[in-house]
């Protein structure tokens, strides 16, 4: 940490502001032509398994609601709309025929785009059906707290070019979020990312849902693995780097799912959720080989996507919210 002098203390922010700018504002890393796909390959660019098992989510909320006349799906934090395409291709034609989609996402509507699927800077209000957030909560701002040494947990402030100081103690709110989530031990140099606005911004997106299944995918920890030193980075050009807020990187952290569950809620790991829903990662019985080699080769690659999507130490250990709103959960 650096000090900082009284003249330079307008440079100075909480990482929650900094990061919204960064990332949101005109110019911000969200908003550039390339999107999100450019730099990091998230379980949707991984395989196109990922949306085929969204689909099929989407076809068990169908069953459990009855089949209405419209079945929403709302892609949020959609990038530029590749699982909103990718699910919208895998839906059984029955179902595709009832089913509006809707890409929520703050950059501008992608060229080329199926021209079935709405694109939305908000959730639309009273849908019926599935809202899923793949990878949308780690790239809600949060505060950085750190412990001075004098074991007081304070907010981290941060210069543009990623410089960080302490500023005030935690309290209120926040301390609350804290005491209760993620208890900081009065160490030097613990660190922490305080989810409050995480925590608002999932109730209130779960909230535009009158009836259906709402899914939070994210890279996750919960009371019993919090890391001491918080998990704040950035990634530019598909490789991880030091976290810096000026719109050149995105800037991420892990989430506390367990704290932005609301009643009913759960979390549980990808691998445990694409398993339910057919991603298994199995070989193809080997005298496929020998009786249709290209259905052999083509099963085998299913294969290594599957494994991929569900490795552990990988993409199976992102943690699943899973919040049913008036229907059993489908897991």
């Amino acid at each position: 940490m650096t000090a900082g002098t009284r003249d330079e203390w307008q440079e100075w922010r909480g990482w929650r502001a900094a990061a919204q700018d960064a990332l949101y504002a005109p110019g911000g890393f969200y908003r550039r032509t390339e999107g999100p796909a450019g730099h990091f390959r998230t379980s949707v660019h991984a395989s196109a398994l990922f949306a085929q098992a969204v689909a099929r989510l989407l076809c068990r909320v169908d069953e459990a609601l009855g089949r209405p006349a419209v079945l929403d799906f709302v892609d949020m934090a959609a990038g530029r709309g590749e699982l909103a395409g990718g699910v919208l291709a895998a839906l059984p034609a029955d179902v595709a025929a009832r089913t509006r989609v809707c890409a929520v996402e703050i950059a501008g509507r992608p060229a080329g785009l199926d021209h079935r699927i709405e694109w939305l800077a908000e959730p639309p209000r009273g849908t019926t059906g599935l809202l899923f957030a793949n990878e949308w909560l780690d790239n809600v701002p949060v505060e950085v707290a750190e412990v001075d040494a004098f074991g007081v947990a304070r907010l981290v402030l941060v210069r543009e070019d990623g410089t960080e100081r302490l500023g005030e103690p935690v309290d209120g709110d926040p301390a609350r979020w804290l005491e209760r989530w993620w208890p900081l031990p009065g160490e030097e140099g613990l660190r922490a990312e305080i989810g409050l606005s995480r925590d608002e911004a999932w109730a209130t997106a779960v909230a535009t849902l009158r009836r259906g299944l709402a899914v939070a995918v994210d890279y996750a920890h919960t009371a019993d693995t919090r890391p001491p030193f918080g998990t704040l980075t950035g990634f530019r050009d598909g490789r991880e780097t030091t976290p810096v807020p000026d719109g050149s990187c995105d800037l991420t952290a892990h989430v506390a799912l367990d704290a932005c569950a609301l009643p009913g809620g759960r979390v549980l790991p990808q691998r445990e959720a694409l398993r339910a829903l057919g991603v298994t990662g199995g070989r193809p019985p080997l005298i496929l080989a020998s009786t249709d080699p290209a259905a052999y080769v083509r099963a085998l690659a299913s294969a290594g996507e599957a494994a991929e999507l569900t490795a552990t130490g990988g993409l199976g250990d992102f943690g699943w919210l899973v919040q049913p709103l008036g229907v059993e959960d489908p897991f």
